[in-house]
């Protein structure tokens, strides 16, 4: 009896951690590019009342009897899914259609990765996240990377020159030294744009349209193992695998200009899941109200 109370507590924590998952994914349901997680369950040590035993020659062979003693949460993994795009008609709006995810550079030094690609630009016209943080990628032409490709592994740590934020509106530094005076040139672009590919072109004083960088995407071996750090950012885990990074197009999908991602979860799946763990939970405290009424007639015994 005393299982029974031990059992259906362990129901009532893990169906709790369910419903807060559940929670949480509908809060997310209008989050750009948000993931959904699920709750697994598996059930915990069970006590051997009597062993198996083998067949023989006079008797056949017996199961062994086993008491459950209750439950817990294996995993709480996300379901990495596609979100449909939606339209919006924002020339920095961009949704992947494939695998990858955008690379943000954190103010520690260290990378992030996001599906969500509502982009903005800042006030020295360095391409950003919503957050303030720097959009990664190749500056320059895309001739210029590293080794002669653009593949490349974040264990290996990159050049610093060729990987980094992208400056594509007010003045920016063309990388060339005026031959008079040594002094850095400047250059104002206009009419910036960034395609399927990536690839960032503006026009320069001249009319001539320049190639002023393209954006990287990073793709892992698994993508379900990375760890949500807020601010629909992920970073990578040790069972994520390191971040492979490529160019859109090149294995880790393309960008669609004008769209964001929409979240992946399913209204009607969540709802029937808060309604299954709903009643779980209930089935649960009704088992320890149960045990209680046992144990009472027990105590009434000596009466």
């Amino acid at each position: 009896m005393m299982r029974s109370l031990f059992s259906a507590v362990s129901g009532l924590k893990s169906n709790q951690t369910a419903m807060d998952v559940i929670g949480n994914n509908i809060a997310n349901v209008n989050t750009t590019a948000y993931k959904t997680s699920r709750t697994v369950f598996h059930d915990i040590y069970s006590q051997t009342v009597k062993s198996a035993t083998a067949p023989t020659a006079d008797n056949g062979g017996r199961n062994a009897q086993q008491i459950g003693l209750g439950v817990d949460i294996s995993a709480i993994d996300m379901t990495m899914t596609e979100g449909s795009p939606q339209a919006t008609s924002r020339p920095l709006d961009f949704s992947i259609a494939g695998e990858g995810f955008f690379v943000v550079g954190l103010g520690d030094g260290s990378y992030a990765y996001t599906r969500n690609g509502a982009l903005e630009l800042d006030a020295n016209g360095y391409l950003v996240t919503a957050n303030g943080d720097y959009v990664m990628g190749i500056t320059g032409d895309e001739t210029h990377v590293i080794n002669g490709s653009p593949l490349f592994n974040t264990a290996v740590t990159p050049a610093a020159p060729l990987f980094g934020r992208i400056q594509i509106q007010g003045k920016v530094d063309t990388g060339a030294d005026d031959p008079m005076t040594g002094d850095p040139i400047y250059e104002t672009y206009t009419d910036y744009a960034i395609d399927a590919n990536g690839t960032i072109t503006a026009m320069d004083s001249a009319g001539s349209t320049v190639t002023l960088g393209r954006l990287v995407l990073a793709t892992f071996s698994n993508a379900s193992g990375l760890e949500k750090i807020g601010s629909s950012y992920y970073s990578a885990s040790p069972n994520s695998g390191a971040a492979d990074m490529s160019f859109a197009n090149n294995g880790c999908g393309y960008l669609n200009s004008g769209s964001l991602e929409m979240s992946n979860v399913d209204i009607a799946t969540e709802i029937t899941s808060m309604i299954i763990t709903q009643r779980a939970f209930q089935a649960n405290s009704r088992v320890i109200t149960t045990s209680d009424t046992l144990l009472e007639e027990l105590i009434n015994l000596k009466r």
